[in-house]
């Protein structure tokens, strides 16, 4: 199940080429399969190599999604029914491939283009936010929701949200909701807002321009980007929803516990269903999770990109072995009663000692699945 399309597009000059990929999951929203990962990351590596490809874009088959996440289905599906050995070997490779992927993303030598028209969530945040170049259309929603099915967030969410303003990366993490496009170009989880039907056109200006003679080829997607961005009228875009609490969010992630973070941010008074739905995401999310999250934020917000794909790695196997990744999925996706049985019942009762327990690496040193991973 699931593909992925790759195409080059020549230039005018006949000598480079534009790589397109089209992740292809229609009817799950394009969610990533291993499989997909796997050949996403190959032809990468050959596109980073071939001088002729000057620049890639990325982007997922349809309007709805860019891509709505793992295939965590299948993976509720080997935690449910096979033994743990079993268990531990497939979420090791699949994660392995994935944070690789994104990993490789992150440190491209080239401009990758992410057209992250519609839903853009978990591990399609992964690939999004390791782009050097993040297109939102109007209709983009954002997120990190991994509170609601027991995991945390992941595929670098280490690194990222510890790169946003101070406090608006927890807030995401913590409560998983939806950012509409103008409070992502506001918060800098995107780049650029174009319209949809400006794609055919940038990619027309991508094989018009004239390669040979250019120094700085991030520079010239930049340039051609901002030009569509300023023909997006203001009636186009979305109103922030996001940006008009953005002081009160902050003020309530400076917390000293995750407890403290949580009653604050439960405590925001404001008429908004945004806000609403943040707060109903933290109160029926997982509390392991929240925990989860608050330490990403608290204690590796200086590791390096790598360590933080090895951490997360470590972190993703335990969190299958504990039962709460299974649970979530399970009341979430595959039952959907929405009834999850989480560990504990809020985030006060939550044993910090297993919360230490989930940030010891599951492998030494230099057994690590990534230990090739380099030092960025």
């Amino acid at each position: 199940m699931g593909t992925v399309h790759f195409s080059e597009l020549p230039c005018s000059d006949s000598e480079h080429k534009i790589g397109v990929a089209r992740l292809d999951n229609a009817s799950s929203l394009n969610a990533l399969t291993v499989n997909m990962l796997q050949l996403l990351k190959d032809k990468l590596e050959q596109w980073q190599d071939d001088d002729n490809i000057v620049c890639v874009l990325l982007e997922g088959e349809g309007q709805k999604a860019f891509c709505a996440g793992g295939d965590v289905r299948t993976m509720h599906d080997v935690m449910r029914d096979k033994s743990e050995s079993e268990t531990v070997e497939y979420c090791r490779h699949f994660f392995a491939v994935e944070y690789e992927c994104d990993y490789l993303i992150h440190t491209y030598y080239k401009p990758i283009i992410a057209w992250g028209e519609g839903i853009v969530m978990g591990g399609g945040m992964g690939l999004y936010m390791g782009s050097s170049h993040k297109v939102v259309t109007p209709s983009s929603r954002l997120a990190m929701p991994e509170i609601g099915i027991g995991l945390y967030p992941d595929v670098g969410g280490t690194w990222f949200m510890n790169r946003l303003d101070q406090g608006i990366g927890l807030f995401l993490g913590i409560t998983g909701v939806i950012v509409n496009a103008s409070d992502a170009i506001a918060t800098h989880l995107a780049d650029h807002m174009v319209l949809p039907e400006h794609k055919p056109t940038l990619l027309e200006q991508l094989q018009i321009a004239e390669w040979e003679s250019v120094e700085d080829a991030y520079e010239v997607v930049t340039e051609l980007l901002e030009g569509f961005a300023e023909e997006v009228e203001s009636g186009a875009k979305p109103e922030p929803q996001l940006l008009p609490l953005f002081d009160r969010i902050q003020q309530a992630c400076e917390g000293d516990s995750v407890i403290q973070v949580v009653d604050n941010i439960l405590a925001i008074e404001a008429q908004s269903q945004w806000l609403d739905s943040a707060k109903h995401n933290l109160k029926t999310g997982s509390p392991i999770t929240a925990h989860i999250c608050y330490r990403q934020i608290r204690d590796y917000h200086d590791i390096s990109l790598a360590d933080c794909f090895r951490l997360e790695l470590s972190l993703s196997v335990k969190c299958a072995l504990l039962g709460e990744f299974q649970e979530g999925v399970r009341a979430k996706l595959v039952d959907k009663d929405g009834n999850a049985r989480w560990k504990f019942a809020t985030v006060a009762d939550v044993d910090e000692t297993l919360i230490d327990e989930l940030f010891t690496s599951f492998w030494s040193e230099d057994k690590h699945p990534l230990s090739q991973l380099g030092h960025y």
